[in-house]
């Protein structure tokens, strides 16, 4: 599979956003597997905000943003602390 471009992830966080905005606006609390859904969003959107970062940053010093990857979760999670 091919990299994504920036328009590709920028697309794909659109998507992302809108299904945690629809989720956490469920009214009387969310089933087990929806809080675990959400949970999981919540990473793919840390992962993909990081990613067009990296290719940003790449981009702009010269180097290929292609060469950018998707950072393991706890990598990515870990910048909050």
């Amino acid at each position: 599979m091919s990299p994504m471009n920036n328009e590709q992830i920028l697309e794909n966080i659109g998507q992302l956003v809108d299904e945690e905005r629809s989720l956490r606006q469920r009214t009387g609390g969310l089933l087990p597997e929806e809080l675990s859904r959400l949970a999981e969003v919540e990473v793919q959107l840390d992962q993909a905000w990081d990613l067009l970062r990296q290719r940003r940053a790449k981009a702009e010093f010269g180097d290929d943003p292609d060469t950018a990857a998707v950072r393991p979760a706890a990598e990515v999670e870990g910048y909050r602390s």
